[in-house]
C-alpha cells in the first residue's frame, strides 16, 4: 500500500483524477475509476470492475470481479455486486440517439445483495438487505428483506439481514436462525423488531 493513500490499487487500475476513495478501499487487478466516483471505506472492488462518473459507493460495498457501475448507480453501505452481474442506466438504448440525458437512477438498500450475472434494468430500486438470486433479470422495484429470482425475477420468499430465509408462523414473526434476530411481516412488509 503506498503510504500517502490511505486506499491500495493494484499497479493495474486506473484511477482517474477526480475520484473520492474512502480509506482502506483495495482495488484490484485491471479495474477502472473514472472521475467523479465515490468510493466509501473498506470497500472492495474486484478484478476487471468499472466504475463510471457520479456513482457512488457506501462503505464496506464488496464489487466482485467484472462489474460494470454505470452513473446512476448508488449502493448504500455493505452491499454486495455478485460476479458479473449486470447495471443498465438507459431504459432503451440506441447507438446512434444519445440519451444521457434520460439516465435512470438504480439505488441499492443497505445491505442488499445482487446475485452473480444478475442483470437490474434501471429505474428499479432494491430495498435494504433484499436477496436477488443469481441470474435473475430485475424489471421492478425489489421491497426490504424480499428474495426475488428468476427471469422476468418474481418474490419467493423473505431473508434476515444475515441472508438466511425466513419462515413465518401464524403471528407473522420469524427468527434468524444465525442471529437469533426476530423479523414481523406485516401487509406484505418485513422488519426487523428491536
Amino acid at each position: 500500500m503506498d503510504k500517502n493513500k490511505a486506499y491500495y490499487a493494484h499497479e493495474t487500475a486506473v484511477i482517474d483524477e477526480g475520484c473520492q476513495i474512502g480509506a482502506g478501499t483495495r482495488i484490484w487487478h485491471f479495474s477502472h475509476l473514472m472521475g467523479g466516483c465515490r468510493i466509501g471505506e473498506a470497500c472492495n472492488i474486484g478484478q476487471n470492475v468499472v466504475i463510471s462518473p457520479e456513482v457512488v459507493l457506501g462503505n464496506r460495498v464488496k464489487v466482485q470481479n467484472n462489474v460494470s457501475l454505470y452513473t446512476g448507480v448508488i449502493c448504500e453501505d455493505d452491499v454486495f455486486l455478485g460476479p458479473s452481474c449486470v447495471f443498465t442506466n438507459v431504459i432503451n438504448p440506441r447507438s446512434a440517439f444519445v440519451r444521457k440525458d434520460q439516465y435512470r437512477p438504480t439505488h441499492i438498500g443497505q445491505g442488499a445483495t445482487i446475485g452473480a450475472n444478475a442483470t437490474l434494468v434501471c429505474g428499479h430500486p432494491i430495498g435494504a438487505y433484499a436477496f436477488v438470486g443469481a441470474g435473475a433479470v430485475v424489471v421492478q422495484e425489489v421491497l426490504p428483506y424480499a428474495l426475488v429470482v428468476g427471469n422476468p425475477s418474481r418474490q419467493i420468499g423473505w431473508v434476515s439481514r444475515a441472508g438466511h430465509r425466513l419462515e413465518f408462523d401464524q403471528q407473522g414473526r420469524a427468527v434468524c436462525p444465525e442471529t437469533g434476530e426476530v423479523y414481523q411481516l406485516v401487509d406484505g412488509q418485513v422488519s426487523l423488531l428491536a
